[in-house]
């Protein structure tokens, strides 16, 4: 009701004015408008003007989106928005009743439009252009909200809008109403939070700060990779680390060595002659220039019989106690040098005997190798891989790293072809065959080669071998196709073309079934070769599983 009386007094004003002096320049069509907007002049409650788009000085036009776009007679000619307090002026021009006021007291009594003059008391309210700017349809001003409403209604719909956005109070950015209580409890910056080691409190964008000056804080040591609190690494660097780099104990005999700690003994054993020999030069030195430093608690003896040494020196040359125990500690070092000599020759044996360990080794795996030959030719073509520890292939296949596997070679007779079998498990990520087995057999270059006929022709039949009590075995049978390069004579050790399933076996039925049996897969091979000449090149009538069997 303010608005409606502010307008209503501001109309009875203007027609006082007209019924003046000023009632001569207006023109009987002004005065018939004035009349109709003095009738119209009565708004219901509900077309006041939005508080949210007023302030304590005087505004400009309504800067809003209208939704459709506003027409050019609701527009003010000098602020270029909408009409907000709509007057008109006797030449029939409108205005913001700010923006003409203003014009009016700082660039003269003209009309911005036409130039004729113009003073305030001789603008009146347009009402109609008011209640017809309040009733458009305009969009909310907050970003991220679609709603629209008539103009009259936007102060009340901002007020409650969810996207209304309000300044945090502990970090100050503007926040959406609506999400205030998750940004202070979850994102904020400057939210309290409490550390779960020392359980001090200090504000989220200082917790990198405190992590890494908290005395309670799990850290890795960084050459051995324990994990400890922070207050028990320097002591873990000084005693306890395996890796940290220390002294050699003789580098204050001039030793120079850096060491990991769990290499020392090593050094101590290579270097024995050395350090001797390091002593042994100090214990001179020092015997022939005095007493100038007294050593570390290592050589506690020798420092003593320096001292006595140089105390009889300065008493004239006189025998004591302190030159007896030199000569002691001398003798000692001739016989450490002593067992160093023993210790090279021993050294240069056990040098000797490595080497012959070494050949050793390698004949062990020579026959070793051989005895595995001898094995793949007695298969008979039948041949079953055990495949051990597969639940670290398993694991590796389920971080999405790709697990191929190569069998041993075997022979499917004597004489007869070399084959071997690879296993691959397909990756989660893999493209239509992802957490499948692959299963494939390649052609390898066998000592009986020369006396085959070739590409190799038979048939094979695959199997995972079921290890439970049903021994319901997963098997696939498939004929060779000799125009496949996979079926050719190798030229290298191992064909590089395979041929087999690609979707041989899902990894879920392996849980289903005893498949793995004391965390090893076995799968089985069995081949029949052909050596009929008057077979056809292009392969038997019996073609493979569906599409899975390919290279």
């Amino acid at each position: 009701m303010s608005c409606f009386e502010s307008d209503k007094s501001s109309l009875e004003n203007d027609e006082g004015c007209c019924g003046g002096a000023a009632a001569s320049q207006l023109s009987n069509c002004a005065l018939a408008m004035l009349e109709k907007e003095g009738n119209d002049s009565v708004l219901s409650p509900t077309e006041s003007t939005p508080t949210s788009l007023q302030g304590g000085a005087p505004l400009q036009g309504y800067d809003v989106e209208f939704d459709p776009p506003l027409e050019s007679k609701y527009e003010c000619p000098i602020c270029l928005m909408a009409l907000r307090a709509a007057v008109q002026t006797p030449c029939g021009h409108r205005f913001c009743r700010s923006c003409i006021e203003k014009s009016i007291r700082d660039t003269g009594q003209r009309c911005p439009v036409d130039n004729e003059v113009l003073r305030e008391d001789q603008l009146f309210p347009d009402n109609f252009a008011k209640r017809e700017i309040l009733s458009l349809t305009v969009r909310c001003t907050n970003v991220g909200c679609t709603d629209k409403m008539e103009l009259r209604r936007l102060d009340g719909h901002v007020t409650k809008c969810e996207f209304a956005t309000v300044p945090c109070p502990l970090c100050q950015d503007a926040v959406w109403k609506s999400q205030l209580e998750m940004h202070q409890s979850q994102h904020c910056q400057r939210r309290p939070v409490s550390c779960p080691d020392c359980v001090e409190s200090f504000v989220y964008e200082d917790s990198k700060i405190h992590e890494s000056l908290c005395p309670f804080a799990n850290v890795v040591c960084q050459y051995c990779g324990m994990e400890l609190i922070r207050d028990q690494l320097e002591s873990h660097y000084d005693t306890d680390c395996p890796k940290a780099p220390i002294a050699c104990t003789f580098s204050t005999f001039g030793c120079r060595e850096m060491m990991q700690r769990n290499d020392l003994a090593q050094h101590m054993q290579e270097f024995t002659q050395m350090h001797m020999r390091c002593m042994a030069e100090y214990l001179h030195r020092h015997s022939l220039t005095g007493y100038t430093q007294p050593p570390p608690s290592e050589d506690r003896g020798a420092a003593a019989a320096e001292q006595g040494a140089q105390a009889g020196a300065s008493s004239g040359g006189a025998p004591c106690q302190c030159c007896g125990e030199l000569q002691t500690i001398r003798e000692t070092t001739q016989q450490l040098e002593g067992r160093l000599v023993r210790q090279d020759h021993q050294l240069r044996e056990l040098s000797i005997q490595a080497g012959l360990v070494a050949e050793l080794r390698r004949k062990v795996t020579s026959l070793e190798e051989n005895l595995k030959e001898l094995e793949a030719k007695q298969c008979q073509g039948v041949y079953v891989w055990p495949l051990e520890g597969f639940s670290g292939y398993l694991r590796t296949q389920a971080a999405g790293q790709p697990v191929v596997v190569h069998s041993p070679g075997f022979y499917t007779g004597r004489p007869g072809y070399k084959l071997c079998l690879r296993l691959h498990l397909q990756t989660p990520s893999a493209q239509r065959c992802s957490n499948y087995i692959s299963l494939f057999v390649h052609t390898m270059q066998g000592e009986f080669d020369g006396q085959l006929s070739w590409p190799f022709q038979g048939t094979i039949r695959l199997a995972v071998l079921d290890q439970g009590p049903e021994g319901q075995h997963h098997v696939e049978v498939m004929e060779t196709k000799p125009d496949l390069q996979a079926f050719q004579r190798p030229t290298i050790q191992r064909n590089p073309k395979g041929f087999g399933y690609v979707t041989f076996l899902h990894l879920m039925e392996l849980q289903q079934r005893g498949f793995v049996h004391d965390d090893t897969l076995l799968v089985r091979c069995e081949v029949t070769p052909r050596f009929d000449t008057a077979l056809r090149r292009e392969g038997a009538a019996m073609q493979p599983r569906g599409p899975e069997a390919s290279l």
